[in-house]
């Protein structure tokens, strides 16, 4: 999750900056807590892909499988839609050389540092283990070897994708310098897309996720990236969010469509659920029926979600106090820094005798403040702020 940036009409006179979207502040703070609560869940959970694991040993841990699908379904790409909405306004009154500096130093500078500092930490107690593993065998194990062989980005691989499309999202715009339309701002002002385009925009992201499991199915990792099969989910929302920010359309959202879109994905939450009971493994991709079942009740969850959080947002949490700034100033620190909070709280907790469900709670009950004072106290360090 990353501070967020907007678009165009002339590099030579930049716009003046907007308005600050406080309700999008808001959402984005809110998905960053739920990436807390994803990584807490994960721990106990029959999902081994995490720096810090108990297998479980009660039913509780299915639970959490299908609240970790349920969540999978749609908080990424909602975090994609919202980090587009910032872009084009940002490249607007910035210019190409400046919108890719100070992305690098936003989105590449973390990415560094949780590299080079804050993974080594996440993974020690892993490290440990492999060593003696190693050394029972009779050979040794230094930790440069296990961090290549063991290496990924970690939950950081949101910013390394978000700092390609802002590159991409850069060469877009230079091409588009060609043709002066297509750089200027289209008067749709605040037309919210129908229920036609809504529908239409669900059924196309299904079948270009079915299609794009056929190659990549569920559960295999690429470059790094530990759920590329919802890439598809990525890029059309991260599209949307641009498109929305040149059109303002998310704003003129009723709030008939936000109910509905809750609606909606509470049927999809559910047909999805009964689909992966009755078919398993068979809804992972490979082009079979189950997995485009599957695609199309994770495209309407996730479309369903976003609409209804976008007005929930506007409609309730639309603006901010002294708390809700607090926590906003911070939320990226939070997303950068949680993964080594979350594996020092599993440890100091691995004695704890209780259900699998009831551990997730716990530890995500301790994280969340816990983040949040550490990422205080992170941005409080000298320079801090101009990166996190």
């Amino acid at each position: 999750m990353t501070q967020p940036v907007n678009q165009p009409t002339a590099p030579a006179t930049p716009s003046p900056r907007s308005p600050r979207l406080l309700h999008v502040d808001n959402l984005r703070t809110a998905l960053t807590a739920l990436v807390v609560i994803h990584h807490s869940v994960i721990a106990y959970s029959n999902v081994p892909h995490w720096y810090y694991t108990e297998p479980p040993a009660d039913p509780s841990g299915t639970l959490l499988d299908l609240v970790l699908v349920l969540n999978q379904a749609f908080f990424m790409g909602a975090f994609f839609l919202i980090s587009a909405l910032f872009v084009p306004g940002s490249y607007d009154r910035k210019g190409s050389g400046r919108f890719l500096k100070e992305r690098l130093l936003r989105l590449g500078v973390p990415l560094l540092l949780w590299l080079l500092a804050l993974r080594p930490l996440a993974t020690a107690g892993r490290y440990t283990a492999a060593r003696d593993a190693a050394l029972q065998q009779g050979t040794e194990l230094p930790y440069w070897q296990f961090y290549l062989r063991s290496f990924t980005p970690g939950p950081m691989w949101f910013v390394e994708v978000l700092l390609v499309f802002s590159a991409l999202y850069v060469l877009w715009r230079h091409l588009a310098v060609k043709d002066r339309h297509a750089s200027e701002p289209v008067p749709a002002a605040g037309r919210a897309p129908g229920a036609a385009a809504i529908v239409g925009f669900t059924v196309g992201l299904a079948l270009a996720t079915y299609l794009w499991r056929i190659v990549v199915p569920m559960g295999v990792s690429i470059l790094g990236l530990p759920t590329p099969a919802y890439l598809p989910q990525y890029v059309a929302l991260f599209t949307v969010g641009l498109i929305a920010a040149r059109r303002g359309r998310l704003e003129g959202l009723s709030g008939t469509a936000g109910r509905a879109g809750f609606a909606v994905a509470a049927v999809a939450a559910v047909a999805l659920l009964l689909v992966l009971i009755s078919a398993g493994e068979a809804i992972l991709g490979g082009g079979t029926l189950p997995s485009l079942i599957a695609a199309a009740c994770e495209s309407a969850l996730a479309v369903g979600v976003v609409l209804g959080l976008l007005v929930l947002f506007r409609e309730r949490f639309g603006h901010q106090g002294r708390r809700r700034r607090f926590l906003s100033a911070h939320a990226y620190t939070v997303y950068v820094v949680h993964p080594v909070v979350l594996v020092a709280l599993g440890y100091a907790l691995r004695d704890v005798q209780a259900p699998a469900v009831a551990k997730g709670a716990l530890l995500a009950a301790l994280a969340l403040p816990l983040c949040w004072a550490t990422a205080y106290l992170v941005r409080a360090l000298p320079g801090a702020r101009k990166v996190l």
